[in-house]
């Protein structure tokens, strides 16, 4: 590699970015803290009162209604945001970002692996291997990414399956074998040590993560993602000039909402075939994650700029812009606290309490990202990864 970092012109940075990235991370801890960093494995609740069965639920119903395929959408859709940035401010210097966004993928990777030992459902492999999407397709015009975001994010695979299964009664949809590699992964984790858990992540755990996000239609989504987010950095749409177009998109995002969550709720009591209704509801549940997730990003960009709310936002800028320490740090400080090999409070620990630590966790990776930031211009993490980029 043998271009380098010059210092010309270049994008100025968008902060409503890394509030939104900051958000995200931090829907993404709480989500994995309740989860116990998707160990799922919980104490005994017959015995505990009335009320706290109802915080429980009320926790858990309510974070997955909010955040859950969403929080981590927000993130995706930043990764394909950075990735313009990136490229066109090496554009506008007479490079070509392309190769060495390559090598940042095989970095991300070598960094998702390293995560992966701790915790297991890590999603940098994942992006890693997704992210090469950007490079094939960010020379392409604006129409022709938004046709072929629109086809990931409509998940053609579960379209073929679904229109398989109608045609055909006797048609089976074909299926990975998620349930044993999580069996299997569980099995060690639930009494393994740490090196026994470490085997298990870095392999088995590896492919039933990437194995459910294929089940869970997170493959094709991720891709769209990362396409839409590059043209949002194309077209300028975080920026304020912007903001009027996002009325038309909270409008249909809100309109969209409502007939798809309903439609995939009654599903199943009209359409008795699970070949047609299972691919047929990871379509459905898709598509309203997709428009519940836009309504929180334009509800955002509101607040942001026009509203006095932005003073606050303006708070998680410094834990925004450390977005991978955060994620990485929280992964290994949660695997730590529930797993078997570190303190095994998952058998202690309930969905209330398990939140409260993860509100608790956050505030302490916040007042770091705040001391750090007042003395560098990136996290450890984000560092490192810029370091070796350009080597």
């Amino acid at each position: 590699m043998t271009d380098t970092a010059p210092s010309a012109a270049r994008h100025a940075r968008v902060d409503v970015a890394d509030v939104l990235r900051g958000l995200s991370v931090l829907g993404i801890i709480l989500l994995h803290s309740i989860e116990h960093f998707n160990f799922y494995s919980f104490p005994d609740t017959s015995l505990q009162p009335d009320w706290l069965n109802f915080t429980d639920k009320a926790i858990w119903d309510g974070l997955f209604f909010l955040l859950g395929g969403k929080a981590y959408a927000i993130f995706a859709l930043l990764f394909g945001f950075s990735f313009f940035i990136q490229d066109d401010n090496q554009r506008m210097r007479g490079n070509d970002f392309r190769r060495r966004f390559c090598w940042r993928l095989i970095l991300l990777f070598i960094i998702g692996n390293i995560n992966a030992v701790f915790f297991t459902a890590e999603i940098l492999v994942m992006y890693s291997l997704i992210g090469f999407v950007l490079v094939l397709t960010c020379r392409l015009s604006t129409r022709t990414l938004l046709v072929l975001s629109a086809l990931c994010m409509l998940q053609p695979v579960a379209v073929y399956h679904t229109i398989r299964a109608l045609a055909d009664g006797a048609y089976t949809t074909p299926s990975l074998p998620t349930g044993d590699l999580w069996g299997a992964a569980f099995a060690v984790q639930s009494g393994g040590t740490f090196w026994e858990t470490l085997k298990v992540n870095i392999w088995e755990r590896q492919l039933a993560s990437l194995a459910w996000a294929w089940d869970n239609a997170r493959i094709f989504q991720t891709a769209a993602l990362f396409i839409l987010g590059m043209l949002m950095g194309r077209e300028g749409w975080l920026l304020e000039s912007r903001l009027k177009n996002w009325a038309p998109v909270l409008g249909w995002a809100l309109v969209a909402y409502f007939p798809l969550t309903g439609l995939a709720s009654l599903l199943p009591d009209f359409i008795a075939n699970e070949n047609v209704t299972r691919p047929l509801l990871l379509i459905l549940t898709s598509l309203s994650k997709f428009c519940f997730m836009l309504i929180l990003v334009s509800g955002v960009l509101y607040l942001w700029y026009r509203t006095r709310v932005r003073r606050t936002l303006a708070r998680i800028i410094p834990y925004g812009r450390m977005s991978m320490t955060n994620y990485v740090t929280q992964s290994m400080l949660g695997s730590f606290i529930y797993y078997n090999w570190g303190l095994g409070m998952h058998a202690r620990l309930g969905i209330t309490a398990s939140f409260l630590l993860g509100i608790a966790l956050f505030f302490a990776q916040y007042l770091f990202c705040r001391w750090w930031m007042t003395r560098h211009s990136h996290g450890p993490f984000e560092y490192a990864w810029k370091r070796l980029t350009w080597i």
